[in-house]
């Protein structure tokens, strides 16, 4: 999924972004999604947190997530990053793997949860 949306992006980035925060063009399976951050650190994309820090965001156990997003991203190629995130309609954290990439200005991710 996150190959399929680094194209999208790379076609037109405006029409992307609001693809993967409306879940459309199948970027939105279960509990798959794409989100992305702009050069600010704020989403650009995600069901619910346009607007919002990415950069800032920490995990459940306090790991600066969003930072290591940042860090790590590099174009052409994905890198993963781990963190404990709660499962939808849970409230313990679980261990997830988001796939991350950089295209262009935005950094863009989309993470699984371990079974």
């Amino acid at each position: 999924m996150l190959e399929k949306a680094v194209a999208a992006v790379q076609a037109d980035q405006a029409k992307a972004l609001e693809m993967f925060t409306k879940g459309e063009g199948g970027f939105k399976e279960k509990d798959l999604y794409v989100f992305c951050g702009g050069p600010d650190g704020n989403f650009t994309a995600h069901p619910k947190l346009v607007g919002k820090s990415l950069k800032d965001l920490k995990d459940k156990a306090g790991k600066a997530l969003g930072e290591e997003m940042y860090k790590d991203a590099h174009e052409g190629g994905m890198t993963e990053v781990a963190y404990m995130w709660p499962r939808p309609g849970e409230e313990k954290p679980s261990e997830k793997v988001a796939y991350v990439e950089k295209v262009g200005d935005q950094i863009c991710a989309v993470g699984y949860y371990k079974p």
